[in-house]
């Protein structure tokens, strides 16, 4: 229990950023007593009609009395939080704890009434609504369960924050006033509204990031050239639909305009009378904190932030970079960069080139996000080589918006997600990543939004171990398998390169997906059709036998193919090879320009007029025929409106690999449609394991821990007794602070509260022991050591079965204790026999960044020395369980491989879903594991069970919606 000092403490914790409706940012802090000139200055900007809705009469002015009430809380029993932006209030919400006849309480009372007031000119942005979320958080934390509120009945904007919330209420109307109550426990309803209003303010916020109406570029040189001058003139270049200004300090008192370019010049930002939506800052790092307040000042938007300096270039680099995000956010505005390299955005009305890239890109149906600059210019200069389209039609590698955010400071590819989530003019994301700073937040998103459109991923930095310099992120200690597996499981098309990502997002955006995998194979080399052939086995596909059209084909004859094969129901997509025409004159394929224009004509009109039935992909793929690839991608001539593109690859690998991206995609997709569920289990006891883990984490004088109940605290202190409770001793936790490690008396009495049983196994400190322990098991038995240098080391001779008789089990234990060293090092034990089967191992651990994922594998060699294993984050359904299972390369094994039974794959699903219901529900478990877990053909044996408890990290991806700290 808190000591009282602790209920007054400031709650640092409280702090949070938060994005508007409108898109720009404000701090919520709880109000201490150092607000009240602020709350004064405040409260006489609210209007009268504010004032009566708040207090019920007039009320012109606080009173001393007032002030002090509103500025001095507990921060238990009476709490008052603000919504700051540039250091004034424009809201605040308080709650007091109430009894049932509405008077102050103290706990245990678990009711409080809440009131809200915001300032007129901020009504509208989604101030209270933000502010709701985070004061029931707060609530909740001080176990206050239920909210009361009083509106007058006119007071209709209010009324509407309090029913819109989601959470259960109840309504009444009394005295003129109207009385809401509702309970604070997050309902499903709740969840979804507030990510949905997560969304449409992040989702604003980068609009008015990528759609200004005026631009300035802060640090424009006098004379050509510098990273000013350079963005100036490619927004120029680009065709800049809005207003853009030239901004140095080193200009002239006299200079009007900037010279050849025309556009106005000032010496700050002051001297523009006009309204700026967006800064292009290209000034010295120790020069950009006083640029950050002229903007804010003058009302700016956004920042985009080139300028280096920063979090790559050291630890005061560090502390520079946290304080132009809190500087920048202060006012209300967010920041792309530091570092960067900047943004595009080729919609017509808006044609922004705010970047490096010399050139806009051409317009299409992709979104790009890269956390490198050096990056994003190759993948604009790939993707426009690729293919870029026409001005009166969209190329098949164009580009809709394009961020390039360096250190991703503030703006990060979560954001981007849900930018591009309902964007219309992007049918495809390409993201390239160096870090996660939220994966729990990020794997979301992304299977949301690919649940409409693909999301394709390619991830630097996999090996480091760490993130890469200038990006303040958490590390995260699993490896990059697991972050492949999580990824697929949210929908992710994760690719290990650049130009495999290029070729999977052109396929993308301009084919239909696949249906199925079966692959009809066309073109005019045999050999080229063999080598496709054999790129789809290895891919997972389905070919058919190729077909070759032999060398002398004409246009017509690949039209007349390709035109069959789409209409075979036997294929779902179809892949045209293409290699020079070797013969007598005639023209062929890569005779000429003209020739490779008829060819790319044929493929299209095929493809175009493919008849009934779903539309299936076409891809090409052409040696050394680069006229073809222009013409089928439309710019060799323009082709009619509604004309099919096609994309081309010059080796059969590449489109395959990105074909069968597609593949998988599209079955995620259907599976996606009708998503698994969290079974339920009448046998699972929530409540007893809680109250079990509040006992093992308490402190060893046996009084409650410091808020170990539900991991506040600091978990720290060994435990030693016997029955409930008992612990070998305290571990060091990665980043979740110090734990217990739990004996097996202990690990398997919580288990078992999940339906989990775990084996017996009895001590054996000398022969006679082991004996008894044998008959009171049951021969057959086993021996074994639990030494942990020892455990699961059958490689080592460590393990004797089978034992039938006394005799038996006496001649293992010598041989054990003679080979490997006395009884007391070796911590033997005896077990009973379970049925034989195949060995498997089940894992569950939190990963401070990623959270709580489970992982499957075989034991032994296949886990722990090929890496065969799969993995999920918790909470898993039903099918992803099935999914585990069969994912990992040895799940032939569990299935009946070369003529051995099946073994109860059913029975092990369940056990995987129990055991992540344990750790979803119980958080203090950090950490899990099941070694072996005997399949048999007909149920299982979980042999041998560990665990450790300890205060969970902190969750990102719950409670009131925040942006990341700083």
């Amino acid at each position: 229990m808190r000591s009282p000092s602790d209920h007054h403490a400031y709650p640092t914790h409280w702090e949070a950023d938060v994005v508007l409706r409108d898109g720009g940012t404000a701090q919520i802090r709880p109000i201490t007593p150092d607000d009240a000139q602020r709350l004064v200055s405040f409260y006489e900007r609210v209007s009268d009609e504010s004032k009566y809705y708040r207090f019920f009469a007039p009320y012109p002015r606080l009173s001393d009395r007032d002030v002090h009430r509103f500025t001095h809380h507990d921060y238990v029993d009476r709490v008052g939080l603000a919504a700051i932006v540039g250091d004034e209030f424009i809201a605040t919400v308080r709650y007091d704890r109430i009894d049932g006849r509405g008077m102050p309480a103290a706990a245990p009372a678990d009711e409080a009434e809440v009131a809200f007031l915001v300032q007129d000119a901020h009504q509208g942005r989604g101030v209270a609504s933000a502010l709701l979320e985070h004061i029931a958080a707060v609530a909740r934390e001080r176990d206050i369960r239920r909210f009361a509120a009083e509106v007058l009945p006119a007071n209709t904007k209010m009324i509407k924050v309090f029913t819109d919330a989601g959470y259960t209420q109840k309504r009444s109307f009394e005295d003129g006033v109207v009385r809401l109550e509702f309970d604070l426990e997050p309902t499903d309803r709740s969840l979804a509204v507030m990510r949905a209003r997560e969304q449409r303010a992040e989702a604003r916020s980068v609009q008015r990031l990528l759609a200004p109406g005026s631009v300035a570029v802060i640090g424009t040189s006098r004379t050509p050239g510098g990273v000013g001058r350079t963005v100036l003139r490619n927004l120029l270049d680009g065709g800049f639909t809005g207003r853009v200004h030239a901004v140095n300090h080193a200009f002239p008192d006299d200079m009007a305009h900037l010279e050849p370019e025309g556009v106005p010049a000032h010496r700050s930002l002051r001297a523009i009378e006009e309204p700026v939506d967006l800064a292009v800052v290209a000034v010295p790092a120790e020069r950009v904190p006083a640029v950050v307040a002229e903007c804010g000042e003058h009302g700016v938007q956004g920042l985009v932030v080139l300028s280096a300096g920063y979090a790559e270039s050291g630890s005061e680099g560090r502390d520079r970079q946290r304080d132009l995000v809190r500087q920048a956010r202060s006012y209300g505005m967010r920041v792309i960069g530091p570092n960067a390299f900047g943004v595009s955005n080729t919609a017509e009305g808006v044609r922004l080139n705010a970047s490096l890239s010399p050139q806009l890109p051409d317009p299409g149906r992709l979104g790009l996000f890269t956390q490198s600059g050096a990056i994003g210019i190759a993948l604009l200069s790939g993707l426009h080589r690729r293919g870029a389209g026409l001005a009166s039609l969209a190329g098949i590698a164009g580009i809709s918006t394009f961020v390039s955010a360096g250190n991703r400071a503030d703006v990060s590819g979560n954001d981007l997600l849900q930018y591009w989530y309902d964007d219309p003019r992007t049918d495809v994301v390409l993201m390239y990543l160096e870090s996660i700073g939220n994966p729990r937040k990020f794997t979301r998103l992304a299977r949301r939004t690919a649940a409409v459109k693909p999301v394709v991923v390619v991830k630097g930095a996999r090996h480091t171990g760490s993130a890469p310099t200038g990006h303040a992120v958490p590390t995260t200690q699993i490896p990059d398998a697991t972050v492949s597996d999580l990824l697929r499981q949210a929908g992710v098309i994760r690719v290990d390169t650049v130009t495999e990502l290029a070729d999977t997002g052109v396929l993308l955006a301009s084919q239909p997906l696949p249906a199925g995998p079966r692959v009809a194979i066309l073109g005019n080399s045999e050999s080229l059709g063999l080598i496709t052939y054999d790129a789809c086995l290895t891919e997972g596909l389905r070919p058919l036998p190729p077909r070759d059209l032999t060398t002398a084909a004409a246009p017509d004859d690949f039209r007349r193919a390709l035109a069959e094969a789409l209409t075979d129901d036997a294929c779902d997509a179809v892949v045209v090879t293409a290699i020079p025409w070797v013969g007598d004159g005639n023209a062929g394929p890569g005779d000429g320009d003209g020739s490779a224009k008829a060819l790319a004509t044929a493929v299209r009109e095929a493809a175009q007029a493919s008849g009934p039935g779903p539309a299936k992909p076409v891809a090409v793929v052409h040696l050394e025929i680069q006229e073809l690839a222009e013409a089928l991608a439309g710019t060799g001539g323009e082709p009619a409106p509604g004309t099919r593109r096609i994309p081309a690859y010059p080796a059969a690998e590449r489109a395959v690999r990105a074909l069968a991206e597609a593949v998988r995609y599209a079955h995620w997709r259907q599976e996606a449609a009708e998503p698994g569920r969290v079974p339920e289990y009448d046998d699972i006891d929530e409540a007893g394991a809680a109250a079990d883990i509040q006992v093992l984490l308490a402190p060893a004088d046996g009084t409650p821990a410091d808020g170990a109940g539900r991991g506040t605290g600091d978990g720290k202190g060994d435990r030693a007794g016997g029955g409930i409770g008992e612990a070998t001793g305290s571990v060091p936790g990665d980043d979740v602070g110090l734990g217990v490690e739990l004996s097996a008396a202990d690990t398997q009495r919580l288990l078992a509260r999940y339906g989990v049983s775990v084996l017996p196994a009895l001590p054996a400190p000398d022969p006679d022991a082991a004996v008894r322990a044998a008959e009171r098991l049951g021969f057959p038995v086993a021996v074994k050591p639990t030494a942990a240098h020892l455990r699961h080391r059958a490689d080592l001779g460590g393990v004797r079965l089978e034992l039938g008789s006394e005799t038996e089990l006496r001649r293992a234990y010598a041989e054990l204790t003679d080979y490997l060293g006395r009884p007391e090092e070796l911590g033997l034990v005896v077990q009973r026999m379970a049925p034989r089967g195949v060995d498997t191992v089940v894992r569950a651990a939190i990963d401070p960044a990623a959270g709580a994922v489970l992982s499957f594998g075989l034991a032994g060699a296949p886990s722990e020395l090929l890496g065969d294993t799969a993995h999920g984050l918790v909470p898993v359904t039903g099918r992803d369980a099935a999914e585990l299972i069969r994912s990992i390369r040895t799940a032939p094994l569990l299935f009946g491989w070369r003529g051995s039974k099946p073994v109860d794959t059913a029975a092990l699903e369940e056990l995987l879903l129990r055991v992540s219901r344990l750790v979803d529900d119980q958080p203090e478990m950090v950490a899990v594991d099941l070694e072996p877990v005997v399949v048999a053909q007909q149920g299982l044996s979980v042999l041998g069970a560990s665990a450790r408890l300890a205060p969970p990290p902190p969750r990102t991806d719950l409670g009131p919606r925040h942006m990341p700290a700083y």
